[in-house]
């Protein structure tokens, strides 16, 4: 969940004279919602690319999102300002956890909780690597299950984050056609699950 998470946050103040945090910043404030395409590909600890797929995610500050997997991965994850579901379309299977224990220092904060970020998140300026300025945000929390998110900004705005694990496998996401502030219908951040579907966790 830690990598399918990877859109949410909002309180921070940057360093002046950093690129990527005065783009994370700007990004902040002039984005109270998103939509946008992505693909991602994992890699694990040797180099071996270990799933590659595609979809699509939106998402409203502050918690409210969904994101969904095309096949193979086949997921849908939706997050309605309390709860966070997780759909598996293929065991028909849902996993729910409250927002709050669901989020915390997760890649998640980062796009659109209303945490605070740098009590939850060491963030410093990356440089500039295959044309984006990158910040780097390292989680203070020993059991955040990552060990840090990488966010690369482009001339669009944000155009990528990576993701790397405890377990040194590492999630490369790469977004396209970003609209910000669309207008979003309330109904894409309700989920209720399918007939048949066995929850599990908060309900």
């Amino acid at each position: 969940m830690k990598y399918v998470l990877a859109l949410l946050a909002l309180a921070f103040s940057a360093t002046p004279d950093a690129a990527s945090l005065e783009r994370y910043k700007e990004f902040l404030n002039g984005t109270h919602s998103a939509r946008a395409t992505f693909q991602q590909r994992v890699i694990d600890r040797s180099g071996r690319l270990v799933q590659e797929t595609k979809g699509n995610f939106v998402f409203q500050r502050p918690g409210r999102f969904r994101w969904v997997y095309d096949k193979p991965a086949d997921q849908v994850i939706v997050g309605d300002g309390q709860r966070v579901w997780i759909y598996d379309r293929q065991l028909n299977q849902v996993t729910v956890r409250k927002l709050t224990a669901a989020l915390g220092s997760t890649p998640a904060a980062l796009l659109a909780g209303s945490s605070d970020i740098q009590s939850a998140f060491a963030l410093s300026d990356a440089g500039e690597k295959d044309g984006l300025e990158w910040l780097d945000a390292k989680p203070r929390e020993r059991d955040a299950g990552f060990e840090r998110v990488r966010m690369g900004f482009g001339k669009d705005g944000l155009q990528a984050m990576e993701l790397t694990d405890n377990f040194g496998q590492t999630t490369f996401l790469r977004f396209s056609k970003l609209e910000r502030n669309p207008k979003v219908d309330p109904k894409e951040f309700r989920f209720d699950p399918p007939k048949g579907a066995d929850v599990l966790g908060d309900k």
